[in-house]
C-alpha cells in the first residue's frame, strides 16, 4: 500500500529531498566566501571542521523533534566551534508557521508536515528548497501495562465511547491531521476528551494519568520511556508524516544555516534521528 504524506499537498517544486554530499556542502560554504568543511555527511571524517564559518542560529522545530534537535545542534557545534545556537523553540508546526508569518524571527525551520512549511514558503520566507530530513508515524499511547488492553483503533474508539479519556491533537496541527486520516482509514469515530495544540501535550496527559490513551508519534512513545507503551495499528501506514527543513530569509549567517540543514540529512544527522525513532526521508510517500 502506498504511503502518502499527511497534511495536504506536497510542496511541489519547493520541497525536495536534498542530496547529502560533502562536496555539495563545500560548494555552499565556498559560494558564500568562507572556507568549507563537511557537516557530518562525509564518512567518519571531521577534517576541516574548525575552518567552518562562525555564526549564531535560531531554530524553530516541531514539538515531536524535542530533544533530538538539541542533540543535533550539539553535534553540529562540536564540528563547527564557531557556531552557537541562540535558541531552539519547539511547538506545533502550524503554530510556528503562524508566528513566522506574523513576524517572528528564526534562521532554520523544521516542521512535521509539508503543509506548514508551505504556509511559510507562500509568505516568501523560505530561502531555497526545503529538504525532507525524516519521517514519522503514529502509535496509540497508553499507560505502562496497557490497562485497558487496547490493540487497535477500534478499541481506542470504543474506549472513548464508553467514558474513557482519549486525547488527540487538534486537526490544524500535523499530529491531528494524521490522526484524522488514520481514523478515517479505519472507519472508526473517536470522541476525544480534548484536542491539544501539539503532540507533547497529548503525551503529557497520558504520562500524568490525566488521559487513558492518545495518539502520538512513535518517537514520542520512545521518548517517554517506561512511563507509557505504544500500540501499533495497521492504518498508521496510511499517514506517514514527512519532516521538511528549510533555511529562512533574512538570515544573518546563511552559510551556517544551510550547513545545519545539510547536516540533518548527513550520515551523522540521520544516525541521531534514527536513535530517537525517526525513519529516513525515503519513507516519505
Amino acid at each position: 500500500m502506498r504511503r502518502r504524506t499527511v497534511a495536504g499537498a506536497a510542496l511541489g517544486p519547493v520541497l525536495a529531498v536534498a542530496p547529502v554530499l560533502a562536496v555539495a556542502l563545500a560548494a555552499v560554504l565556498a559560494g558564500c566566501g568562507s572556507s568549507s568543511a563537511p557537516a557530518g555527511g562525509a564518512p567518519a571524517s571531521s577534517a576541516g571542521a574548525g575552518h567552518a564559518p562562525g555564526g549564531e542560529l535560531t531554530v524553530f522545530a516541531a514539538a515531536s523533534l524535542e530533544p533530538v534537535i538539541d542533540e543535533l545542534a550539539a553535534a553540529f557545534t562540536a564540528q563547527h566551534p564557531g557556531v552557537t545556537f541562540a535558541r531552539v523553540t519547539y511547538d506545533g508546526s502550524s503554530t510556528l508557521a503562524t508566528q513566522l508569518v506574523e513576524g517572528a524571527h528564526a534562521d532554520v525551520l523544521v516542521t512535521a508536515d509539508p503543509a506548514s512549511m508551505q504556509t511559510v514558503a507562500d509568505a516568501g520566507l523560505v530561502d531555497g528548497e526545503p529538504a525532507v530530513v525524516a519521517t514519522n508515524t503514529l502509535q496509540i499511547v497508553v499507560p505502562a501495562g496497557n490497562p485497558d488492553g487496547l490493540t487497535s483503533l477500534a478499541d481506542l474508539a470504543a474506549l472513548s465511547a464508553h467514558g474513557g479519556k482519549v486525547v488527540v491533537c487538534a486537526a490544524q496541527v500535523p499530529c491531528g491531521a494524521s490522526a484524522a486520516s488514520v481514523l478515517e482509514s479505519a472507519g472508526v469515530t473517536l470522541v476525544p476528551a480534548s484536542l491539544e495544540q501539539n503532540v507533547t501535550a497529548v503525551l503529557t496527559k497520558v504520562t500524568a494519568g490525566e488521559a487513558d490513551a492518545g495518539l502520538v508519534y512513535r518517537t514520542d512513545v520512545l521518548k517517554a520511556g517506561d512511563a507509557v507503551e505504544g500500540v501499533d495499528f495497521t492504518e498508521s501506514s496510511e499517514a506517514v508524516n514527512a519532516y521538511p527543513a528549510a533555511v529562512l530569509t533574512d538570515v544573518t549567517a546563511p552559510a551556517v544555516a544551510r550547513a545545519f540543514v545539510d547536516f540533518l540529512v548527513s550520515r551523522e544527522g540521520q544516525t541521531l534521528l534514527a536513535a530517537r525513532g525517526f525513519a529516513p526521508p525515503s519513507e516519505a510517500g
